[in-house]
């Protein structure tokens, strides 16, 4: 049987996995990442990267596509559908403490293919597709993990495990975690088009967030499309929400117009809110959507995965070059989960109930708060912080 010896293994070859594999390969960590498919996934969902996320990626040098394919958003609305009242944020104005002021809209598989690719060409990386994790184990000093590969069983034995494969993780699935939380009723519907749909609406910006009781939906610009989110009803069939004429209706409604629109994607998923109960256990750890999983709204998801990585990666580096105490894992652990826990999630959840909110008292608070927000320029800065995340990073900096 064919032995590798690493210092790090990591499985799962997303945004999350190749950029942590990445940091540990530039500051000479042996790694070997390994991804089941044959590239990384063209994933439609996420598409927004935030200013500390950008930093990051900037940092390491792969962010060329990201700044150069992406489009850049200063600006994002929250718009209500009923009142017609829009709400403008400018992340302008935390150009005192970030480089990139603004988000940037791209699809992660482009941004996860440049990073992979520069992956494979450091000295200290290997990186391998069609391989599959099939079991693992402990011991004090590493762990050993049997991989299957297109040929044979390969063997690895690595001081440190890192799972960023995904919502379905093997990893998370050996250490026999919870990963507990629930599945929202619904099933989310996702669209992308060329049709201008800026043309239906006054001033609409790249990143924007409908609420409506109704009908609530989120409009995002990418390079060359617009992506559609809206909710749909779990008991109609995916057969019927894929057709032309739930896409048809849906389009009429939105735009006031019997224009046909030809759309270049149609996607159902369901969406999750659930958080490991463990980042780390023993050697093993967990970052991304092998961690935690959460509701579109916002743009959390990838981006928190990527600070999860990087978070890992300083600390493991501390361990394998610098002397650190292998208790820094757990330091990890602590810092992720509970930002996760406190921020990623309630926030998602609010998001999320604030998109759907019905006719009522509670709707009429929502409104009142973001009004609120959108004319204090003190609270207004705390609020662009916190959906940049740098607020998040700061609270789990703080976090010993």
């Amino acid at each position: 049987m064919i032995t590798h010896d690493v210092e790090v293994l990591l499985v799962g070859l997303g945004p999350v996995g190749s950029t942590t594999a990445l940091y540990l390969a530039r500051h000479g960590i042996s790694v070997a990442a390994i991804e089941c498919a044959a590239l990384g996934a063209t994933d439609l969902r996420a598409s927004t990267f935030h200013p500390p996320t950008i930093e990051m990626l900037d940092d390491l040098g792969v962010a060329t596509k990201l700044k150069t394919e992406g489009l850049i958003a200063p600006r994002y609305q929250h718009r209500d559908r009923k009142t017609n009242e829009v709400f403008n944020f400018d992340m302008g104005e935390l150009a005192d403490i970030t480089r990139f002021p603004y988000r940037i809209q791209c699809e992660q598989h482009r941004v996860a293919h440049e990073v992979a690719e520069t992956l494979a060409l450091e000295g200290t990386a290997q990186v391998a597709y069609h391989q599959r994790l099939v079991f693992m184990e402990q011991d004090e000093d590493g762990v050993t993990a049997w991989v299957e590969t297109p040929l044979a069983v390969e063997k690895y034995r690595a001081k440190y495990v890192i799972g960023a494969d995904g919502a379905s993780s093997i990893v998370r699935k050996l250490l026999d975690l919870d990963f507990p939380g629930f599945t929202y009723n619904d099933k989310f519907l996702c669209y992308s088009t060329e049709y201008p749909i800026e043309n239906a609406f006054e001033g609409l910006s790249h990143v924007n967030y409908i609420s409506d009781p109704e009908e609530w939906m989120v409009l995002l610009r990418v390079p060359g499309l617009w992506r559609v989110l809206v909710p749909a009803a779990n008991d109609v069939s995916d057969a019927t929400l894929l057709s032309d004429a739930t896409k048809n209706e849906l389009f009429r409604r939105m735009l006031k117009s019997d224009d046909e629109v030809v759309t270049r994607h149609r996607t159902i998923y369901r969406v999750h809110q659930r958080v490991v109960s463990q980042f780390a256990v023993g050697r093993v750890c967990l970052i991304g959507d092998a961690a935690h999983l959460n509701s579109p709204m916002g743009g959390f998801g990838m981006n928190s995965g990527i600070h999860d990585g990087i978070n890992l990666g300083e600390k493991l580096v501390r361990i394998l070059r610098q002397g650190g105490d292998h208790a820094l894992v757990q330091q990890f652990h602590r810092q992720r989960h509970q930002v996760t826990t406190d921020f990623v999630q309630t926030q998602t959840i609010d998001n999320t109930k604030m998109m759907r909110e019905g006719p009522g008292a509670a709707r009429e608070l929502r409104r009142e708060r973001m009004a609120k927000l959108n004319a204090d320029a003190t609270l207004r800065r705390a609020f662009l912080k916190r959906q940049a995340m740098f607020t998040s990073l700061e609270d789990a900096a703080a976090i010993v």
